[in-house]
């Protein structure tokens, strides 16, 4: 306070002598930017982060929580702040940040113009990553300044999708996907299942996404795989003691799709929950990238396996991933194949970090 009435003097003092300065109106100046926030950063209770041009305090712990007045509740916004292209966001009007430079180093919370022009700001400090392809290092920047669904670190909305991982984040989780496994099947896919990464904070949201994706890349190689690779496991998938047997064949009911569903009795329940009659055509799993992707969906929410939960329920009520490989593939579990269960706890850990947001406890299973 004294070093805001010392200016304010030093500016009436400057218009009586030159007689042509203006007043400077300090009681209508924004706060200077505090430092920027962190995606990366643990903050607790009383800490600041200046973001998208606003000051914030956080309430409680939190990290990986960009700032908003959405998500948790756990920011609480103090204003919008002055500050600069390094400042965590400080425009609040028009954009005039400068054009991004590829190789140019950045700090955390610079604010560029890319070639698309759009913005973004630096999540992290990098050698000059492309902001579309490095979406780890980088989120989209709202000049509006208003927060929004910008908050979260590595901005999870995936443009009109809705989805909180956009088509960059899902691309650079699987940069060797076979072209069958579009991002444009799987935002559709989800139309059927609404409460899909909708439910909870965006962190639970973002968290439910990468568990998800994490499971379909491990039971697929990475988005390579659509029909399970040992043929020779094919004709043991026909259980003949249902009654509606299995039409398409012997051998039709392999696993397929992002979850590898098998079996006809799996076909046929989930042909029942879609609309689609999957028992008489099972190879529609494995040439329409909606109906794939609403298989992997229509078995992560309402498959419990031997988890007792479905793996949409462990993720939204912090039961935690483990529980989902649970409800995936329980036979890996308690010792049953450690290295299974790791490959998945690391994908899922590498595309929570994509995402910017924390793994939770209860990984393994």
């Amino acid at each position: 306070m004294k070093r805001k009435h010392l200016l304010t003097m030093l500016a009436v003092l400057t218009l009586g002598v030159a007689g042509a300065v203006a007043p400077m109106a300090m009681s209508q100046a924004a706060a200077a930017c505090v430092t920027p926030y962190n995606n990366s950063a643990v903050y607790t209770g009383g800490m600041t982060a200046s973001y998208n041009g606003r000051n914030w305090t956080a309430k409680w712990w939190t990290q990986g929580e960009a700032p908003s007045t959405g998500g948790s509740n756990v920011w609480q916004d103090n204003g919008g702040c002055d500050g600069n292209s390094g400042g965590g966001g400080g425009n609040t009007g028009g954009c005039n940040y400068p054009n991004w430079v590829a190789q140019q180093p950045y700090s955390t919370g610079a604010i560029v113009r890319y070639t698309n022009g759009q913005y973004y700001q630096a999540t992290h400090d990098n050698p000059g990553y492309d902001p579309v392809i490095s979406t780890w290092y980088w989120s989209p920047y709202s000049c509006s300044g208003g927060g929004g669904n910008n908050g979260g670190g590595n901005n999870g909305g995936g443009g009109t999708s809705g989805f909180v991982v956009s088509e960059a984040q899902f691309n650079s989780m699987f940069p060797g996907r076979n072209g069958f496994y579009t991002y444009a099947g799987l935002t559709d896919a989800m139309k059927k299942f609404p409460t899909f990464a909708t439910s909870g904070s965006d962190t639970v949201k973002k968290q439910e996404a990468a568990a998800f994706l994490a499971n379909v890349s491990h039971e697929t190689g990475g988005l390579v795989y659509i029909d399970e690779i040992n043929q020779a496991n094919w004709p043991h998938y026909c259980d003949t003691s249902q009654s509606y047997g299995c039409p398409a064949g012997q051998s039709a009911y392999h696993g397929r799709g992002p979850i590898q569903l098998s079996w006809n009795f799996n076909y046929y329940a989930a042909g029942n929950a879609l609309g689609i009659d999957l028992l008489r055509n099972p190879n529609l799993v494995a040439t329409n990238s909606s109906i794939s992707w609403q298989t992997g969906l229509w078995y992560w929410n309402t498959g419990t396996g031997a988890a007792g939960m479905t793996s949409h329920t462990a993720m939204v009520n912090g039961s935690g991933f483990g529980t989902t490989i649970r409800a995936i593939n329980s036979i890996e579990c308690n010792g049953g194949n450690s290295g299974q269960v790791a490959s998945r706890v690391s994908l899922y850990t590498r595309f929570a970090g994509i995402l910017g947001v924390p793994t939770g406890g209860n990984l393994y299973c």
